[in-house]
């Protein structure tokens, strides 16, 4: 029998290589896959339903989504080979759970892709007087470079460009508040007749249990990975504030009557030329950033889910990065999808599916799982926990096709 290589931390060797993440990167990638098109859109989305329906949904969406990325946390700990999350549901769940769960992440990434795809275009058509495609392909160039580069150069690029986004951010919702055009009266009414939608949208913002297998990666290789879970809701903490305070500052500001579907573009209007720009940059940085962790971890749920023998060979790569970005890009500018419900259905599929197996399969893990975890969700999986999490992103996703049907309301 042939020995198996062991390789850092107790794990294995696997065609997904362990590359180091520090407790900042962690964090800003969390950040960074959250803060994408779902912020952009939420202003819009919640428009109808109000500002306080939208927080609610935010809060509510935000404990059960990380509960559900603890879930995927343990599993992967339990589990001696890095394997994305298809790669996880293969192992536990088997092929019919892994190519679910596959579908899900590409759903996802692709309704994200094609939403970075559309809003770029916008954003540097309003900046540049191009055409909006000749914009996207603008855009693409640096995102599909920091993509084929890998997990380290994701790191380490997210940290960057987030700290810029941070600041952008506070300096535009302290100018709206303080703007005489800021009215809390717009931010006080709601309406729970078109609330149920604006869940699906949150769900789509923090949908990203996908990355959880690359911040396990990420975490391992540096030895750290009992700090993971603290990142993670460190990044969710931060990620929560800009979801509240962004469609705040635009809806207090503008009233819902006119707020765009690409918030920034009417937000940054009405607060000036110079805000015009900072908005509509902070867009540009919130897309790419999450570009570069959506595209990243696409690609390696490829390369697990199709058994490519190693991410970084070059055939392999290219491969797959073409997988990744021609689709969503296509489907962009085939008129079929607009950027709004582009999230909306994304939403709703990948985070019911992404959400509610990790139940099953950390169960399964700790029952066949071949290492002693170094961190275990303790009480956030008890039963409770799950038929909670099953209830909400089902009745999500049931919603969204009885919407489809007609029977039940649209959100915006």
């Amino acid at each position: 029998m042939t020995e198996v290589k062991v390789v850092n931390h107790g794990f294995e060797e696997s065609a997904l290589k362990l590359e180091p993440l520090t407790f900042w990167e962690g964090v800003a990638m969390i950040i960074g896959t959250d803060i994408g098109s779902g912020v952009l859109a939420l202003a819009y989305g919640a428009r109808n339903a109000g500002w306080p329906i939208l927080t609610f949904w935010l809060i509510i969406t935000a404990i059960f989504t990380t509960v559900s990325m603890f879930y995927t946390v343990e599993t992967t700990l339990r589990t001696n080979k890095p394997l994305q999350i298809s790669g996880l549901a293969e192992k536990y769940l088997g092929q019919g759970g892994s190519w679910l769960l596959f579908a899900a992440v590409a759903v996802n990434s692709v309704g994200c892709l094609i939403a970075y795809t559309t809003g770029s275009g916008r954003i540097l058509s309003s900046f540049l007087g191009l055409p909006p495609i000749i914009g996207s392909l603008i855009f693409f160039v640096p995102s599909t470079i920091v993509v084929w580069l890998g997990l380290r150069a994701t790191g380490r690029a997210e940290k960057g460009i987030t700290v810029c986004m941070g600041v952008m951010m506070v300096v535009l919702i302290g100018a709206s508040l303080l703007s005489e055009n800021f009215s809390t009266a717009n931010l006080t009414s709601y309406n729970w007749y078109y609330g149920i939608p604006v869940f699906n949208l949150t769900i789509f913002a923090y949908i990203s249990q996908y990355l959880v297998p690359e911040l396990t990666r990420g975490f391992a290789a540096s030895g750290k990975i009992h700090t993971m879970p603290r990142s993670i809701m460190t990044g969710r903490i931060f990620s929560f504030l800009l979801f509240a305070g962004i469609p705040m500052a635009a809806i207090g500001l503008q009233g819902k009557e006119n707020v765009s579907q690409v918030v920034t573009i009417a937000w940054g209007e009405a607060l000036g030329q110079w805000a015009f720009l900072t908005a509509n940059l902070f867009a540009l940085c919130a897309m790419i950033t999450s570009f570069w962790t959506i595209g990243e971890t696409l690609l390696t749920n490829i390369v697990d889910r199709l058994k490519f023998p190693d991410e970084h060979n070059s055939k392999y790569r290219i491969i797959a990065l073409c997988l990744v970005i021609i689709p969503p890009f296509a489907l962009a500018y085939s008129g079929m999808v607009g950027f709004v419900d582009a999230l909306f259905y994304s939403g709703s599929f990948a985070g019911v599916v992404m959400s509610i197996l990790p139940i099953p399969m950390l169960k399964r893990a700790r029952i066949m799982g071949d290492r002693e975890p170094e961190w275990t969700c303790g009480s956030c999986f008890h039963p409770f926990m799950q038929t909670m999490i099953v209830i909400l992103f089902g009745g999500a996703a049931l919603y969204a096709i009885l919407q489809t049907l007609g029977y039940l309301p649209a959100g915006w």
